[in-house]
This record gives structure tokens, sequence and C-alpha cells, in this order.
């Protein structure tokens, strides 16, 4: 069984995919004023997903051009949201046997940074990782609603049904 926290990781992503539903290329490129577009968005994630998942811990990057280009604080470009989503399903299903045998001792390890210690536990990465998602899918939603789009996704989906709470199996 998967740890609990892994199951709203889980949930989190398929809210995210939900945000971005019916979303066209047009409109995921679309910039206002400083705010990144919702495609860069999606690379971002991407880059996140990878950096937490796969780099650090494993040593592992299947997209080097998603780790240059989507970075905290890297300069606002514009790429497709096929593009951006495509890797974005990359990253996260190569992170996917990695993500499903994370334990709370593993949770508790310390996540390298460069091969050094980082003073960042992987439990702490994930809440990150599942907090930023929650950030960009209220910004994305706003960028939508500034649009005019309608029908929107709102406030949480069926969290009850998909990731209820349970608590941690002992082991």
């Amino acid at each position: 069984m998967t740890h609990p926290l892994i199951d709203q990781l889980r949930f989190t992503r398929s809210e995210w995919l939900r945000a971005l539903r019916g979303l066209r290329e047009k409109d995921a490129t679309t910039h206002h004023g400083q705010m990144n577009c919702i495609s860069w968005n999606v690379g971002h994630l991407a880059w996140q997903e990878q950096r937490y998942f796969l780099i650090r811990p494993q040593g592992l990057m299947p997209r080097p051009d998603i780790q240059t280009r989507f970075t905290t604080g890297g300069p606002m470009s514009t790429p497709t949201l096929k593009e951006t989503l495509a890797a974005w399903r990359e990253i996260t299903k190569a992170a996917e046997p990695f993500v499903v045998k994370i334990t709370t001792k593993e949770l508790l390890k310390d996540l390298p940074l460069d091969g050094k210690r980082s003073g960042q536990t992987l439990g702490d990465a994930l809440r990150r990782l599942t907090y930023h998602y929650w950030y960009h899918i209220g910004e994305n939603l706003a960028i939508r609603q500034m649009l005019g789009q309608k029908r929107l996704p709102q406030y949480v989906g069926a969290i009850e049904r998909d990731a209820p709470f349970r608590p941690e199996r002992a082991r």
C-alpha cells in the first residue's frame, strides 16, 4: 500500500490535470503582465517533479531541457502546452517506480543536493511539491478566468472518494 502522502500527491496531480482540461494552446501561451503563461507553469512543475524524484534521489535526468528552461527564477518564455504537458507526463511516469516505494523512513532521509547534504528531507520536498501544485492550480485557473473562460473547476474535487484521509500503516 502506498504512503498516504503519495495518495495525496497523486490526487493533486489529477486535480492539476482537471484544471488544465479543455485549455486551448492559444490560451495556454497567453501572458498577463509579469505572470508566466500556463504552459510555462506546466514545464515548471515537470522541472520540480524531475528534481525531487529523479535527479536528487536517483541521479536520473531524462529531460535536461526541462532542468534548464523551467527552473525557479528562470527567464520568462512561451513554450507550447503540447510540449510541456508531454514532458510532464514523461517525467511523472519515470518518477512513479520511485514514488510508489516511498516509506516514512525514506521521507525522513535527507534529499541530497549536488551530492551533498541539503537539510531538506524527501518528506519536506514531497510536501513542498504538493503545495506548489495547488499554488499553480489556483494561478492557472485565475489566468483562465482573466481570459473569460467559463465552467472551470471550482474547489477541490472528490478527495473523500479518491484520496481520503487514512492513517499511515504501522510497519
